[in-house]
């Protein structure tokens, strides 16, 4: 059960990128935007998912589960993105109850050269593992100075993304008809030196309305989504199966519903309960 708190609490954080809505002030001002320059534009908004366990797949040990996750994203491809994300999960197993809590925040300039972050998590009342640096291209590739869990600095050769950038790549791959997309991802994860290979899969158009309250509103009846599976994998391992995977639906603009969690033992579903769009000023990026 220590290692189920801890993986969760690791990986909370990622969620926050993937559900980032890329709207530009009203509706039709961002999808004139988009059509026009065909790029992706990531908008100010706040987001709250309700979290459960999915019964649709074996549990281990764990009997309930429910929890929250809310976060604020901010900025624009001039100034860059900030985040600001919270994921706290309530898990009752044999043993009794177990609370994970989960808090990052991080900023990504907006041209994908650069990456700062932080992240905090604890399970069952523990004192909270932190992980705290920076990450910037260089040569190819990236450096990465850590301040927490110790100060130190370490290069990669092989460039990656970081999360918004990662998150542009699968909204263009799925305007383009693409099913699958596969990109290199650093995040600041775990213990701040990891690094991951991504697979997207990237289903048909969704015809269906959506079930999501928030998502109920004339400016999504007619907007394209797709429903994207991405997988993880640590890079390097040779692995097949991967270390967790994050199921969504994505529209057009980037907004993000129906999604699920998936830790390998067990899984849980979030439901969008409320979705805030955020004033923003314009940017010529």
């Amino acid at each position: 059960m220590q290692e189920t708190g801890s993986l969760l609490a690791r990986r909370a954080g990622r969620l926050g990128t993937m559900a980032a809505l890329l709207l530009v002030g009203s509706f039709a001002q961002g999808a004139a935007a988009q059509d026009a320059g065909g790029r992706v534009v990531l908008a100010p908004h706040r987001a709250v998912y309700d979290l459960s366990l999915d019964n649709g797949r074996p549990s281990g040990n764990i009997e309930t589960a429910r929890g929250r996750i809310a976060f604020e994203f901010t900025g624009d491809a001039c100034e860059g993105y900030a985040l600001s994300f919270r994921q706290v999960t309530q898990l009752s197993t044999e043993a009794g109850p177990r609370v994970i809590d989960a808090r990052t925040t991080s900023f990504e300039a907006g041209d994908g050269a650069s990456y700062r972050f932080k992240t905090e998590s604890s399970a069952g009342g523990a004192n909270p593992d932190t992980v705290d640096g920076t990450a910037e291209k260089s040569g190819g590739g990236y450096e990465v100075k850590l301040r927490q869990p110790k100060p130190e600095t370490h290069r990669e050769s092989i460039d990656a993304l970081f999360p918004n950038a990662q998150m542009k790549a699968v909204i263009q791959a799925a305007r383009a008809g693409k099913s699958t997309l596969n990109v290199r991802l650093y995040d600041g994860a775990s213990n701040g030196k990891e690094v991951y290979d991504t697979l997207s899969v990237i289903g048909k158009r969704i015809e269906s309305e959506p079930s999501e309250k928030p998502l109920q509103r004339p400016e999504f009846t007619k907007m394209a989504r797709w429903p994207v599976t991405i997988s993880y994998f640590k890079a390097g391992s040779g692995e097949s199966t991967p270390t967790y995977t994050i199921s969504f639906e994505l529209y057009e603009n980037g907004v993000t519903g129906a999604i699920r969690l998936d830790y390998g033992n067990f899984a849980l579903r979030g439901t969008l309960t409320r979705l805030d769009l955020l004033p923003q000023e314009p940017c010529a990026k």
